[in-house]
Order: structure tokens, then sequence, then C-alpha cells
């Protein structure tokens, strides 16, 4: 006889989630499954390439000097460089304390709207153009505050050697409703965009054609997947590296001053543009497509490998579908 207060609790759970989210699909995984994948590749992935993702951040966040004054991107470079030599292990893993909890509030809400969308319109394939865009837009609120308190904490490393701790970062917040979490919210939309369509969506497919195309040379699996990363990584980091700037400078701004809006991060930009040309708006980009290429691998081997270890057991178990 089953327990009253554990059916129940069951019906009360049926609610949020559907007992069919749990069930193995044709693709031989249950959406659950796919979802734990996805999180286990970004959180693969984010361990992997925080040295990347920091050094990054300090090569666009010191394109002006302590007066305010803009200065040539390979003085800002040598700054970065500064930085990293002096305190290697706390510029290399800082922020990813955040990033890693961002994995839950960061991925779920992007991949959960993604595979969600996917789901609701009947399409049992890879996630489309549409679902990455309902992604983007509707996960930026849930994902801009851990992007800011990741910039927060590498935002004072040059003056004081150490990341800026986590409470402080909320304290100062608290102060003004939360509010500076938020900073930076709209370009984070068209990166999100371009980052679901380029590399959750465009990745996978052009996988699949780089498979077709060099499979007769003997290039399988993980360097083909290398291959479709190099591909897809300077397209992405073109479209992206602007809006990665525009974040910087919006979210790297002290908390305690007045925050810095989209028209005047643009303004700043068009300034540094005019003094350096291409290379001042594109502060960044060599590194940055290096960064995409890390990223990119370590979060698909990563997916595909969970993916892989959870099919294997389905099999095992006789839990997939019957054909």
């Amino acid at each position: 006889i089953p327990c009253p207060l554990f059916t129940s609790a069951h019906d009360n759970m049926s609610f949020l989630l559907d007992p069919t989210y749990y069930e193995v699909k044709k693709n031989g995984l249950s959406p659950f499954q796919n979802m734990v994948a996805y999180l286990g590749g970004s959180a693969i992935q984010t361990v992997g390439d925080n040295p990347v993702t920091a050094y990054r951040q300090l090569v666009q966040q010191y394109a002006k000097d302590a007066a305010g004054n803009v200065v040539s991107p390979n003085m800002a470079r040598a700054e970065a460089n500064a930085v990293f030599y002096k305190s290697p292990f706390a510029a290399s893993m800082s922020g990813l304390f955040p990033r890693l909890i961002g994995v839950l509030f960061k991925r779920v809400p992007k991949f959960g709207i993604l595979l969600g969308y996917t789901a609701i319109t009947g399409d049992s394939g890879d996630p489309g153009f549409q679902a990455a865009t309902a992604a983007s837009i509707l996960s930026a609120p849930f994902i801009n505050p851990v992007r800011m308190i990741e910039k927060q904490q590498r935002a004072y490393l040059k003056t004081t050697g150490k990341e800026k701790p986590l409470m402080e970062i909320l304290g100062e917040s608290a102060s003004k409703n939360f509010a500076p979490l938020f900073r930076g919210t709209v370009p984070l939309m068209g990166h999100s965009l371009a980052s679901a369509i380029l590399g959750l969506v465009g990745q996978p497919k052009l996988q699949k054609w780089v498979q077709k195309q060099v499979g007769e040379f003997g290039v399988t699996g993980s360097a083909s997947n290398l291959v479709a990363s190099a591909v897809v990584s300077p397209i992405y980091v073109v479209v992206t590296n602007p809006l990665s700037r525009l974040e910087v400078i919006m979210q790297t701004n002290s908390i305690k001053g007045k925050s810095i809006g989209v028209f005047e991060a643009c303004k700043e930009i068009g300034t540094d543009m005019a003094k350096f040309g291409l290379s001042g708006v594109f502060r960044g980009q060599g590194i940055g497509i290096a960064k995409a290429i890390v990223s990119l691998t370590l979060f698909h081997e990563g997916r595909m490998w969970i993916a892989r270890l959870l099919k294997e057991r389905n099999v095992r178990n006789g839990w997939m579908p019957k054909k």
C-alpha cells in the first residue's frame, strides 16, 4: 500500500515537473538527463576556461588608466600581464566561485528555456534558432547578476592583488536595492543570443558537417569537434567582442559610484576607436578567439561525454523506448 504522504508529495511534484520529463526519448536520453549533460558540460568548461576568461576581462578593463584616459591596447595588455605575473593563481582563479554557482543560476534558466521551447514546439532534435532567441531574452535577468559579481571580483586585482569578496559586493549592491546587479543586461541579451545561436545551435550542426567532410581523412570524434569549434569561434568573437566590451565597461565600474549606461559605454568605445582604430574596438579579440575555441570544445566534449554515459546506463537498464 503506498504511503499517503509520499503519494501526496509525488502528486504535488507533478505540478512542477511532469513525469514525462524523466522518460527516455527517441534520442536515448530523457529531457532531465539532457539538462544534466548540458550542466555538466558547462561546469567542465567553466573550470577549464577561467584563466583565459579572467585575462580577457583585464585586457578590456585596462583600456583606461587611473586618470580615466584611454591607453593603447599594448599598454592594456602589459597591465594585464603584470597582474598575472604578480598573482598568477589568484588572477587565474578569480571569479571562479560565482561562475560555478552560475552554472545553476545562469545555465538552468538558459538551457531550461532553450530545451523547454524545443520540447513545447514538438521538436525532438537539437535546439533551433527560435529556441535560442527565446532563451537569450528570457534568461538575461537570471544570468546578469552572476556576470556582474564575477567581473566585480576581478575589477580590483590591479590595486589589491586579490579578488573582491562576494559578501562585500552583495552588501554594496544591497544599499542600492540590488539594482547594480542588473547593469549590462541589454548588451548581455545580444551576447547571449550570439552565444546560443553560434555555440549551442551552430556548433553542433557545424560539427556534423565537419565530421562528414573530414571523416574520409580519418578525422573523427574530438578532433572534428575541435575543428568545428575553431571555425565557429572567430565568427562568434567578431560578433560578441564589442558586446563583451560594453559589459566590461558597465559592470566593472564601482558599485558605489554612478552607473554607466549603454549609450555612455558606446561613446567610450567610440572614443577608443577614434584614437586607436579597430584595434581599440576589438581589444581582447585574439584571446577571445582562443577562449571561444577552448570553451566550445570543453563544453561540447563534456556534454557529449556525460550524455554518452547516461545513454549507456539507459541501455543497460532497459530504459530505451521501443521502436
